[in-house]
């Protein structure tokens, strides 16, 4: 079987491929950073390390192209870690496990880390190649795009000089992406009074498992099932027939990716264990029949587990259980101005509740800022009503489209002359480092495309080989006009 690195483009697969070998989840950069940095030394290029950890490589100019307008390149280095509950791997340590699916690049059970590794290895290829013509290069790499585009926004004005910025962090190779969502963290923390349990009542854990997941922002329409929204729905239809109760909740896992899996200890009378599985029975029927078609491998299990000395009191669980009910996920709004579109929405995206202390995390996003605020505020109220504490961080913005752009314009004229066929220029309602980085760059003309990437943020994610190279051909056409 033909290994990855000899896929065509070998530089690019390789440098992919060693990527996908260094661990690099977000806030965990360290490896990946000094892999760069030695890359860039071994090719005597001026290497920038920042504050925060973004590398900068700089390139120069290929013979004939000295006074064209320096561009940079750029990308993120860190992954999104999610795996399947029965895969043993640790982002900290180990490389991801790849593997060839016809045309497609995989993962064993956990996230590939094309997102953004194809972009990343995109760009070294550029820097380590003698012959691919190209303006003066800037490639910029930076940390912790997945949990809070903090490296972006801990770009100082004057670390970069170009003028024009290529972003590879795309998912469609038919798409010119010119604006992306703003966003702002939502949590809800505090404390709960615990309640003893009597000894006639037993123990059980649902589990809630095989949902679809994705990725928060890009995949947020399409209506797929949130792991803890529907365990909230079990647990609070399950409360009012069985007096069930609460002894811990551990459901969804990274704000940025739509929960797939959740799982709740629970404690019930034992009188009313044959109705309560009975019930279970049904509410299991009843999830696979509403998302047969989104979340086809939806499965819900319970288990006989031994019995806490301790769970939720009942004053603090319906609290807890109205308040998830009544806040709102996915879709808030769709654009009016760019159709399919998604405008704002929340992923409700964590839920941990344990030992007297519980914890939710939210995603708002938004295109519009002035929305998406007023949005997050509106899931505040939710919360504050049921005197829960709330608070807002690492909020960014948006980056608003400029369909007029230069760099847009040749770029619509390249790929139509290149593939025979029109170029969709669009905006996503995935989080793009544009949006901050265009903050100390105002003047920066930007543009972000890339190869078919399917259900990043998810075991699920696959790259395309072919639309890889579909990518790179278009990425060298651009360099070579530019």
């Amino acid at each position: 079987m033909k290994s990855i690195k000899e896929l065509h483009p070998t530089k690019l697969w390789k440098n992919f491929a060693n990527l996908s070998s260094i661990p690099r989840p977000s806030k965990k950069e360290t490896k990946i950073i000094n892999y760069l940095k030695t890359f860039g030394a071994n090719l005597n290029l001026d290497t920038y390390v920042d504050e925060a950890g973004n590398v900068l490589i700089k390139k120069p100019a290929t013979p004939g192209k000295e006074k064209r307008p320096t561009i940079v390149l750029q990308g993120h280095m860190d992954m999104v870690p999610q795996k399947n509950a029965d895969v043993k791997h640790n982002f900290e340590q180990d490389g991801i496990n790849m593997y060839i699916d016809g045309d497609w690049i995989k993962a064993k059970g956990t996230t590939l880390g094309a997102d953004n590794g194809i972009g990343v290895a995109a760009a070294m290829t550029i820097l380590e190649s003698n012959n691919i013509p190209h303006p003066p290069i800037e490639a910029l790499f930076t940390v912790d795009e997945e949990t809070g585009l903090t490296g972006a926004q801990a770009l100082k004005p004057n670390f970069l000089t170009g003028s024009i910025l290529l972003n590879l962090d795309s998912e469609d190779d038919d798409e010119l992406t010119i604006g992306c969502a703003g966003g702002v963290d939502i949590s809800i923390y505090g404390t709960y009074k615990l309640a003893p349990v009597d000894e006639n009542y037993i123990g059980y854990k649902i589990i809630l498992k095989g949902l679809a997941g994705g990725h928060s922002g890009i995949q947020i329409h399409l209506g797929r099932a949130n792991a803890n929204k529907l365990m909230n729905r079990i647990l609070y239809q399950a409360s009012e027939k069985f007096d069930l109760r609460i002894a811990t909740i551990d459901g969804g896992s990274l704000r940025n990716a739509i929960p797939r899996e959740s799982m709740a200890e629970i404690v019930i009378s034992n009188k009313y264990d044959l109705a309560f599985k009975s019930f279970m029975s049904e509410i299991a029927t009843i999830l696979k029949h509403e998302f047969s078609v989104t979340d086809p491998d939806l499965q819900l299990d319970f288990e006989n587990i031994s019995c806490t000395k301790n769970v939720m009191s009942k004053e603090s669980q319906n609290k807890l259980l109205n308040a998830v009910y009544a806040c709102p996920n996915g879709v808030y709004r769709m654009s009016a101005d760019m159709e399919g579109v998604t405008q704002t929405s929340n992923n409700f995206a964590r839920v941990s509740v344990k030992d007297g202390k519980y914890i939710i995390h939210c995603l708002a996003r938004g295109a519009i800022d002035t929305e998406k605020m007023n949005f997050a505020q509106s899931i505040r109220s939710v919360f504050t009503i049921a005197n829960m504490n709330v608070q807002f961080s690492g909020e960014y913005p948006g980056w608003i489209p400029n369909p007029n752009s230069p760099i847009v314009k040749l770029m619509s004229k390249i790929y139509t002359d290149l593939f025979n066929a029109n170029v969709e220029v669009t905006a996503t309602h995935g989080g793009l480092e544009c949006g901050i980085i265009g903050k100390n760059y105002p003047k920066m003309d930007m543009v972000s495309f890339g190869p078919n990437i399917i259900s990043p943020h998810s075991p699920d994610e696959k790259v395309q080989i072919s639309s890889v190279q579909k990518f790179w051909t278009f990425l060298l056409e651009v360099l070579k006009q530019i």
